[in-house]
This record gives C-alpha cells, sequence and structure tokens, in this order.
C-alpha cells in the first residue's frame, strides 16, 4: 500500500515550530553566555528578520564570543574583521591580483575579502577610519560588493554585527549617521548581575569548554525569514508606529514640546520599518500570528536610541536619547480601535 502524502504544515504549525527552534537556540547559547536575555533575544530578531546590529559594551562582556557561539550553532560561515586605524577597505571587500597563466597570459583574478560571509563580525568598528567604515555601507543596504567596475553578490543569509568601546574614545572615529542608519539595533551589552557573574567566574575558572550543537542552516534561516515577513501586521499596529517616530523629530507639527526642546534631529522613515520588523519577529518567536503594541514598545529603544540626537539642554539635565523614547512610549497614545457594532454601512 503506497502511504499517503505528507500533510502540508499551516502557518500555526510553522510557528510552533520556530518557537522550538528558538527556545533551544537560546538554551544552547546559555551554555557559553551566562544572562544577557535582551540582548539575544534582539540579536535572534534581527537575524530573523535580515537586520545588522551595532553592540556596546565595556571590554571582557563576551560580545565578541556570544556572536562566535550564535554563528556556530545556526550553522552559517562567520568571520571576524579587527579594526584597526591602517585597515584598507580592500582589506575588508576583496582586491583584484594579476595572474599569470601557463601560457605567460596575464589576467586580473578577484580574490575574495572576509566580508564573503554568513555572519560577519566587525570589531571596534570606531576604530578604523570613515574611508573603512564605508565599505560595510553597500554590503549592509544592498548585499552587495563592488570593487573596480564588478558588482559581486554576497552570499545568503548576510549579517553584519559589529562592536564598539562606548568609553574609550581616543583615537576613535564615530560612525556617521549614514551608516548608524543601517544598523537595525543598537543594543547596549550591560554588566551582569551579582549572581550570574558568581555563575561566569564558576564557569570560566574550570578545564572545561562547553560546546554548542548546531540547531539551524543556512537555508532553514532563510525559510524562517520568509515565515516572519508573513506576520500579520494591523492597520492600527503601523498608526502606532508611525506616531512614535513622527514624534522624535522636533520639526513635526505634533511633536510633543519637550522633543521640541531637547532634540536636535529625530528617526527617519527606516526606523518605523525596523520596528514592524522587529515587532514581527517578537510576536513570530512567541508563537503569534500578528504583533501587538506592545511589541512595538519592546524593541524601541534598541531600535530608536541611535536615530535620535539629543542637544545640549538635554544632556545638561542628564536625558539621553532613551530617556526621550522612554518618555514617549508612555505618552503617545495607543490608536483606538473601532468599536463593532454589527451593522454593515
Amino acid at each position: 500500500m503506497s502511504s499517503k502524502p505528507a500533510k502540508p504544515k499551516n502557518v500555526g504549525d510553522l510557528l510552533r515550530e520556530f518557537r522550538e527552534h528558538r527556545d533551544v537556540m537560546v538554551s544552547e547559547l546559555g551554555k557559553v553566555v551566562i544572562g544577557q536575555h535582551e540582548v539575544i533575544e534582539q540579536l535572534l530578531a534581527a537575524i530573523f528578520t535580515r537586520g545588522h546590529c551595532l553592540l556596546e559594551g565595556v571590554p571582557g562582556l563576551a560580545k565578541t564570543l556570544m556572536v562566535s557561539s550564535l554563528a556556530q550553532i545556526v550553522d552559517v560561515d562567520f568571520n571576524r574583521i579587527q579594526f584597526t586605524p591602517d585597515l584598507m577597505p580592500s582589506d575588508i571587500t576583496g582586491t583584484n591580483v594579476l595572474d599569470e597563466d601557463e601560457s605567460g597570459r596575464r589576467q586580473f583574478r578577484f580574490v575574495e575579502g572576509p566580508i564573503f560571509t554568513n555572519i560577519l563580525l566587525a570589531d571596534e568598528i570606531n576604530r578604523t577610519p570613515p574611508k573603512t567604515q564605508a565599505a560595510l555601507l553597500q554590503a549592509m543596504q544592498e548585499r552587495q560588493v563592488s570593487v573596480g567596475r564588478t558588482t559581486y553578490e554576497l552570499p545568503e543569509p548576510f549579517f553584519t554585527i559589529a562592536t564598539q568601546n562606548p568609553i574609550e574614545q581616543e583615537g576613535t572615529y564615530p560612525l556617521p549617521e549614514a551608516q548608524l542608519d543601517r544598523f537595525m539595533f543598537n543594543i547596549k551589552v550591560g554588566y551582569p548581575t551579582a549572581e550570574e557573574e558568581e555563575q561566569i567566574l564558576l564557569a570560566t575558572t574550570k578545564n572545561e569548554r562547553p560546546t554548542v550543537s548546531k540547531v539551524l542552516s543556512a537555508r532553514a534561516i532563510l525559510n524562517i525569514q520568509k515565515l516572519v515577513q508573513s506576520v500579520a501586521v494591523s492597520p492600527y499596529a503601523v498608526k502606532y508606529v508611525a506616531a512614535l517616530v513622527r514624534a522624535t523629530r522636533p520639526s513635526d507639527a505634533q511633536t510633543p514640546a519637550f522633543v521640541k526642546e531637547m532634540v536636535d534631529w529625530g528617526a527617519g522613515p527606516r526606523a518605523g520599518q525596523f520596528l514592524i520588523n522587529g515587532a514581527k519577529a517578537v510576536a513570530a518567536m512567541d508563537g503569534r500570528f500578528s504583533i501587538a503594541i506592545d511589541d512595538v514598545k519592546r524593541i524601541a529603544v534598541p531600535v530608536l536610541r541611535h536615530r535620535i540626537s539629543t542637544n545640549f539642554q538635554a544632556q545638561a539635565e542628564g536625558m539621553g536619547s532613551e530617556h526621550v523614547i522612554e518618555r514617549l512610549i508612555k505618552e503617545i497614545p495607543e490608536p483606538a480601535v473601532p468599536k463593532f457594532t454589527g451593522k454593515e454601512s
């Protein structure tokens, strides 16, 4: 007897399966990274929505370990570039070299740089001059690299995860706003709690090195990205996202007075796109079919903190971009949902 064909999975089944994969990934990362639950969630949300991340934190908080372990779990290629003042753009993208074959004929051959990978860790990205930083712009936005007259496609999936030290600023080159805007999340990696620090000390001073298991392949990640994109977004969620983003702009007529006083410039439309995509990832990781306003609020700070520039008055009062975002979340009302009357118009 011939076996019946497998019943195709519906979206609910796929979301439940995705949530299980996500739980396994978090569990595997927990073997090598203790704590940092919000950071891990935001990293996963970016990967599942084709986003890039900027990690900020003082040295010694396992930023590099976190990224390299994540690359092992998702079973993709991983390259690390240590950004230095003498790094050249070709050191990242690759270069043409002149080859000579057996017949003496010479021709140029392109040698790929470390950017041709799935997960690129740009370590201490603010240590290198703007010319070299700009080598990442096309790759981050278009997943392509142009060398000479030829454009090369980067492998899929492709993510850039950059790190920078927010304390030591001597000899650094702050990222320009155009490049900052390419990062979906600006993730702050904080100190561990007292209990977590004790666990770290116990785990890292043994003669043992934990290993992680592979959970997802590159093809599986691409399928998950399509699944996350299919998460529903209501017009009311879009209205809230638009209102929140527009409220960060001091030139907008509806902007709250405190923003006009304390902000020089606010977020652009790309921030709204990232808010919706990030909320989709959060909803999908929770196994839900559609996003909620709370999902938007949950990721508002890492999406917006590097897209708002506060002025001297705000700094004098001890208010940074995070304070502005948190206050806006409290003040911007959620759009009213019309009541269903049961009458057809």
